[in-house]
Order: C-alpha cells, then structure tokens, then sequence
C-alpha cells in the first residue's frame, strides 16, 4: 500500500452517495500543484472517504475549500488517460473557506465554516501528531 498526503484545493462541491449496501461514501476531486515558475503544474486526485459522516463532509467540502488529505494512493486508467485515486483515512481543512466558492452558496471572506455540525457528523481528524503544524 502506497500512503500519500496531499494538500490542495476542491475541485467541485463533493456528493454524497449511498450504496446499494447503505455504505455511505463522500467524493470530490482534489486539486494540488507541484513545481514551481515554468514547471509548476497542477495534479488532479479523485478522492473517497467511506463510512459514517460523509453526509456531513459532502455539505462543507465546497469548490475552492482547502484541505489536507491522507490515505492510500492508487491510480486507473480510462481511455488512454491516468487517473490518481486516494481512498481517504483523514481529511483535515486548512483555515477557512473564501467566499464565492461551490453551488451559488457565497459567504464573507474569512467566515468560519459551518461550525454547527457536530463531532459525530464529520470525521475530520483533531490532534494527530502527523499534521500538527501542517494545516491551517
């Protein structure tokens, strides 16, 4: 198993599915960038986080929020073209949303995201050591 930590942008407001097993799952697309002046490029990751609370996370992973994830890497290929996969084990957003962002839903600069939701309701990671200092 390939582990990786990606730090980037949403893509597109994330959906919420329910399989015909009742697993509930939340996916987005997950934008990063590597290099930097000419060789910078941006990296597409479709990413899935399985389990409870996804319903909650797909209401606030809104086109534009910043997030760090991590979980396991893989990749697949459609039509001649790679497309790089994380299933997510921790998703843990970097400070706060920017207005404008994902489904006409528009809030002021520097709005903290909903804070309402309770801690059953999204399974964002607290205090693990490997992103203390990283985020936000």
């Amino acid at each position: 198993m390939i582990v990786a930590i990606c730090a980037g942008n949403v893509g597109k407001d994330a959906e919420f599915k329910t399989t015909q097993g009742g697993t509930e799952l939340c996916r987005f697309s997950l934008a990063g960038t590597v290099g930097y002046g000419e060789n910078k490029q941006t990296l597409w990751f479709d990413v899935t986080k399985w389990g409870k609370g996804s319903e909650g996370l797909s209401k606030i992973l809104l086109k534009g929020t910043k997030v760090t994830v991590s979980g396991e890497l893989s990749q697949r290929e459609h039509e001649g073209k790679t497309y790089l996969q994380i299933r997510a084990d921790h998703i843990a957003l970097q400070g706060e949303r920017q207005a404008g962002g994902g489904s006409g839903q528009s809030r002021p600069s520097r709005e903290p995201i909903n804070d309402d939701l309770g801690s059953d309701d999204v399974p964002f990671m607290s205090a693990d050591p490997l992103f203390e200092g990283r985020c936000g």
